[in-house]
This record gives structure tokens, sequence and C-alpha cells, in this order.
């Protein structure tokens, strides 16, 4: 897949396709609330993917100080469940802060451009290896070297881990 749909745009692929292709079809009035409730559900994953990334990162900064702070506050109070709780303060409480990564926008737009790239490439090899330059057939090796390992990785995401094949 040399293509770069957002998660985002994937989503509403399948909110269109299930209005589009499987209401009309179904006439059960209980098969199409179901369908209606797929869609909401993927309506409300598609609107928590802008901020999942930052909200978990701030659960767990939030968690860190909440260990420290837990164990601040039972102050002096001394048995084994105080203990505890200042052990877990002690470790847990002492973890690296998340710090959200880059803009998912500028990521997909760099990986696109690169793709981009990766075709525009492999139109100059051929024409390269058309023109009998050996080391053109070594570049091509190379390109797929690369594309090789993401194919296998979309596969084994897409269609083996928990997907269409049954096996998560």
């Amino acid at each position: 897949m040399n293509s770069s749909p957002s998660i985002d745009q994937m989503l509403a692929g399948v909110i269109l396709s299930i209005d589009d292709e499987i209401l009309p079809a179904l006439s059960n009035p209980k098969a199409q609330a179901t369908a209606q409730m797929m869609q909401s559900l993927i309506q409300a994953v598609r609107q928590m993917l802008p901020v999942f990334e930052e909200r978990i990162v701030n659960e767990h900064n939030d968690r860190i100080r909440m260990f420290r702070d837990t164990a601040a506050a039972i102050g002096e109070a001394t048995g084994p469940a105080a203990d505890r709780v200042r052990e877990r303060a002690a470790t847990l409480g002492t973890w690296a802060e998340l710090h959200a990564p880059n803009d998912a926008n500028a990521i997909i737009a760099a990986h696109t451009e690169l793709g981009r790239a990766i075709e525009a490439t492999f139109l100059d090899l051929d024409e390269l290896q058309r023109a009998g330059v050996t080391s053109a057939d070594e570049a091509v090796q190379v390109v797929r070297a690369h594309l090789g390992p993401i194919y296998l990785g979309d596969a084994q995401t897409m269609t083996v881990g928990e997907g269409m094949l049954g096996r998560g």
C-alpha cells in the first residue's frame, strides 16, 4: 500500500460503506439499528483519534504525579498499606514524563511525499534498466528491501492481527 489515507479517512470510508452498501440491503429493523450503532461507534472512535494520544500522555504524566501526591498525602501513616503506597511513589512516581509526538498531519504529509518519491524513483529506475544501466537493478533491490517489511507489516496488522482472518 503506497497511499497514505489517515486512520480517520479509513474509518470515514467504513461509515460511508455501511450507509451506501449495507443499510439499503437490510430489511430487518433490528439489523438496521445494529448497523447504525456500528456507525455511531466508529464515529466515536473518529472523534477520539485527534486527542487520544494526548490524553494517554496526559493521563500517564498525571498518574506519575498522583503516586507522589498520594504518598505525600498519607504523611507519617504507618503500616503495610502506607508502606505499599510509599513504595509505589518511590518507583512509579519517579518514571519520566512522556511527551506527545509530532503533529500527525505533518507526519502523514511527509510520509505521502516520500511515498510519491518512491513511485517516481521506481519509474526512473525502470527507465535506467531499459537503457541497460545494470546498477539500476541493485537500486531496485534497495527500494524493494525497504518496502518489503512495510508490506509484510501492513498485512500482519490489517489482515492477521485481530483483523480479517480473525486471528486476534
